[in-house]
């Protein structure tokens, strides 16, 4: 008979205690992962705006609020290193909030709807989303509270003092959850089951009640330190007995609005907060999104202005946006490039103040655990080299994830579907193409995920020696069974795409002023990957190759311009986005072409950025 949960807590706590010793041990070794800046981005949704916020500089003096894309058990080890190329200092011991909504259900579809023009498609997550989401579920609630064990205790060392986090959940894991909770923070530090009763959903089912609440568990660090800002809710009462102008009537904290009578009173633990519906000017479209007023509450009990709020399971950036809001400081993180779109809009939308967008310097997690059917066929990798044409080496001492095409001297290699392809592995593979087996005279690099500046990175290699392309991310749908897998084989149906990439036309640059010159910058072309390289069900391909062939720069999402770019960290100057009506009336398209009035240079390098809605980010630089 299989063990029971509670039979098996105590070996999720032991394997947990001895994930996070090895954490601890390697915060203090020299192999650190550290946190890249992608983007400095200074939120201007209006093109008469850009004079009016200035840059500061990134050199550890001046606090940024910081969006970070990534695994968010590498982002804390990042944080608690501290950051050498932004000067941040380690953050352990200085967040002074932690809010956390992470997905505590194993049947949830996780699937993002995109609007475009003329139709609308639904994108699948990306490998690296699909391999950490079945990761955290592959053995039900035991893989989910291994999975959040050691993350848990890491936000517990990123605490102030007085710090506390509130943990977000509902019947699915909440129950199994709050021992682990009890465990790394202790039970003398539970401070409040907070419900939170919506009146929207709970449809009732077959047997039992309709499911209106979430419950939050509320922990401090250390409760004796906690700094608590008591609040008031405002509690409905019926006209027929209250009389607001009676002399009793402010004493008993009776107020009148245009809704009726209202009692202020002290605020229970149980809050009634609508959701979020379909009309709301909240709404963005993502299906994990909580209210404002929500995080307004949780933000206010526990902490003053210039506190530092975080939120690593950020999705919608509610937590983030809020903060910004009541002065408070910020870190957001996310594991999904939709949701890190999104916030970054959000935040611009409400004109935030100037933040930092970074992502995991190394993914460093590169052991893939092959599921079953993978072990029927043969390593992942030698199953991507047989299905790209290349010829696995059988010598036991050669790494499973090189091979070569037969009868040349092209090295093919496979990088890791939980791995980021950027300049380490690009490194690795041309040292391997000089010293392995005597050496080559090609690499071929076969990737899943890769790194914002890829592109720009390739520009800069001789592609006759190094060429990179894209493995198709729907293939482990396709690699359902041996007999699939066979299938693929013969019928040479795999494409292996090349990297999306972007153009502009030529800079024109108009003297504005004595000292102050006007450039204009147009968007050119989009060549995106194919369909088949796209997380899309067949269905949508179709679609999404008419939009390409008709009009590519509408699958644009965001685009911005760095004009005095350093040639390091792209400061964002300015930024058009879709659904950014201040620019133009079309919220499906973004403008093709920005004027920006900038100081006089002899030489400048202008640096462009576009994401698309996919989440694949392209660069392109141009020396005037």
């Amino acid at each position: 008979m299989a063990e029971s949960l509670i039979e098996q807590l105590p070996k999720i706590v032991a394997e947990g205690k001895k994930e996070v010793e090895r954490i601890m041990e390697r915060l203090d070794s020299s192999n650190k992962i550290t946190l890249q800046t992608n983007e400095y981005v200074l939120p201007v949704k209006k093109e008469e705006n850009l004079f009016k916020s200035k840059y500061q500089d990134i050199d550890g003096q001046n606090w940024f609020n910081r969006l970070i894309y990534g695994d968010n058990l590498l982002v804390m080890q990042a944080l608690l290193n501290g950051d050498e190329q932004t000067g941040m200092p380690s953050m352990r011991g200085m967040i002074d909030l932690i809010y956390i909504d992470p997905p505590y259900d194993s049947k949830a579809d996780y699937r993002t709807k995109i609007t475009l023009p003329d139709c609308n498609i639904e994108q699948k997550p990306n490998v690296l989303e699909q391999f950490a989401y079945s990761d955290t579920w592959k053995e039900g609630t035991v893989s989910y509270l291994k999975y959040m064990y050691p993350r848990l205790y890491l936000m517990k060392e990123l605490l102030s003092d007085n710090g506390a986090i509130y943990v977000h959940v509902d019947y699915h894991i909440g129950h199994s959850l709050k021992l682990i909770l009890d465990e790394i923070f202790g039970k003398e530090n539970y401070i409040n089951e907070v419900i939170w009763l919506y009146n929207t959903g709970g449809i009732p089912e077959k047997c039992g009640f309709a499911k209106k609440h979430d419950t939050i568990h509320l922990y401090a660090k250390n409760k004796s330190l906690v700094k608590w800002n008591s609040q008031k809710a405002k509690t409905y009462i019926r006209g027929d007995f209250f009389n607001p102008d009676q002399p009793r009537a402010k004493e008993l904290g009776i107020e009148q609005d245009a809704y009726g009578l209202y009692r202020m009173t002290e605020m229970k633990d149980v809050w009634e907060i609508g959701k979020i519906f379909r009309n709301s000017p909240e709404r963005l479209g993502y299906a994990t999104q909580k209210p404002e007023e929500l995080l307004k509450r949780i933000i206010f009990s526990v902490t003053s202005e210039n506190s530092i709020v975080a939120d690593f399971f950020a999705g919608s950036g509610t937590t983030g946006a809020v903060a910004e809001k009541l002065g408070r400081r910020w870190i957001m993180s996310d594991f999904g490039k939709p949701a890190n779109m999104i916030m970054r809009k959000r935040l611009i939308d409400q004109e935030a103040k100037p933040f930092l967008y970074q992502a995991v310097g190394d993914y460093q997690k590169e052991v893939f655990a092959s599921t079953k059917e993978f072990k029927r066929v043969g390593d992942l990798s030698q199953v991507v080299l047989n299905l790209f044409g290349a010829t696995p080496f059988f010598d036991e001492n050669a790494p499973k994830n090189l091979g070569q095409i037969k009868g040349s001297r092209t090295l093919v290699y496979v990088d890791s579907p939980n791995k980021m392809t950027g300049l380490s592995t690009i490194k690795k593979a041309q040292e391997l193409k000089e010293s392995f087996m005597g050496g080559w005279n090609k690499v071929i690099i076969l990737g899943w995920n890769f790194t914002f500046d890829i592109a720009n990175i390739l520009k800069n290699i001789d592609n006759s020696q190094v060429e990179v392309l894209v493995i198709p991310p729907d293939l482990m749908d396709k690699l359902k069974s041996k007999g699939n897998y066979k299938k693929l084989i013969d019928s040479n149906k795999i494409k292996f795409s090349s990297l999306q990439y972007l153009t502009i036309k030529e800079p024109i640059v108009n003297t504005y002023s004595c000292d102050i010159e006007e450039i204009e910058i147009e968007l050119d072309n989009y060549v995106l990957l194919s369909p088949n390289a796209l997380p899309l069900d067949d269905k949508y391909k179709d679609q999404l190759q008419s939009i390409i062939a008709d009009d590519p720069l509408a699958l644009i999402e965001y685009w911005s311009i760095d004009p005095d770019y350093d040639g390091e960290t792209f400061r964002s100057k300015w930024q058009d986005y879709r659904e950014n009506t201040h620019n133009d009336d079309d919220p499906l398209r973004v403008i093709r072409k920005a004027k920006l009035q900038v100081p006089q240079r002899d030489n400048r390098k202008i640096c462009v950025k576009a994401v698309d809605v996919f989440g694949f980010e392209s660069v392109i630089v141009k020396e005037l």
